[in-house]
């Protein structure tokens, strides 16, 4: 008994990584997919080691008036803003905090609001029903308003935003793997699975889920897009991430006295997070097409 499932957690294991192949390569073949790979990789890479070649209290935050609104120059190659604070080094430092808030958000109400959607789409009936009404109250406000509201009653900062743009996604996690395991749960192998006797939690957890990977993985990389996006503009109205820290928003909230004479101050951080988002959104459009299966030969 022990050699045959030895054997069969090893023949898994090779068609897991067979399956995983072949999604690489499919991936592989859209350009911009791959282009949006690497160029959010960059981004993380730059976020992680930040803290190696910059220091937080010399180069981020402290002011130095002899130097404000300068040009770019060899010196500072994307200027300085009002208070002579280096804007590279500060769009540099505010990828990581976007970066950070983006992967927990989504970290979390996929978490959340996958429990959610697994155990209403599994039990159905009054269950599902139950929950999906709570979800629908949710789904009833946009997202990026329901954070508004959140923060403004919590009050702005990194914790709150945090609490507030979780929250906001946990319905659309939740109505994603919802549809995946109500999609799922009629396979024969589920039957098969429930017939032996397999409790309820390993089916969800070791056949249903697996196969609905597809899908979550692209709703994450999306909603971590528009997460970044929601993140500035809550920081640009003053209820994200709040001075001196650094963060896009915020810098284009700053740069918007300054638009006429400086106008370096907002294009850069604008850049910043149109080369994020778009990254994102090219890596979610790649991984769509390479876990479809209709596009596999």
């Amino acid at each position: 008994m022990a050699m045959t499932n030895d054997r069969n957690s090893t023949s898994s294991d090779i068609k897991r990584r067979g399956q995983l192949g072949i999604i690489w390569r499919q991936y592989r073949k859209n350009t911009l997919a791959m282009v949006g790979l690497i160029v959010f990789l960059l981004l993380v890479c730059v976020a992680v080691f930040s803290p190696v070649f910059l220091d937080y209290q010399n180069d981020i935050i402290l002011m130095n008036n002899k130097i404000r609104l300068q040009a770019p120059s060899a010196e500072h190659i994307l200027g300085t803003d009002q208070y002579g604070r280096d804007i590279l080094f500060r769009i540099i430092w505010g990828s990581r905090v976007s970066l950070v808030v983006g992967l927990f958000t989504v970290g979390v109400a996929l978490l959340v609001g996958g429990i959610i959607g697994a155990i209403s789409g599994y039990y159905g009936s009054v269950i599902d029903n139950f929950l999906m009404r709570i979800m629908d109250v949710f789904l009833a406000m946009p997202a990026t308003i329901m954070a508004v509201a959140i923060v403004g009653a919590l009050g702005p900062g990194l914790i709150n935003l945090l609490i507030a743009m979780s929250i906001a996604r946990i319905p659309q996690f939740a109505r994603v793997v919802r549809s995946s395991v109500i999609s799922i749960c009629g396979q024969e192998f589920v039957e098969a699975a429930r017939a032996c006797g397999t409790k309820d939690f390993r089916i969800i957890m070791r056949h249903i889920l697996p196969n609905c990977v597809g899908p979550i993985v692209v709703q994450c990389t999306l909603h971590m897009a528009t997460t970044i996006l929601g993140v500035a503009g809550l920081s640009f109205i003053g209820l994200g991430i709040q001075a001196p820290v650094p963060e896009w928003g915020s810098m284009l909230s700053e740069a918007r006295d300054f638009m006429q004479t400086n106008f370096n101050m907002m294009l850069y951080p604008g850049i910043a997070i149109v080369i994020a988002v778009l990254s994102l959104n090219l890596i979610g459009d790649g991984l769509r097409d390479a876990l479809d299966p209709r596009l596999k030969k």
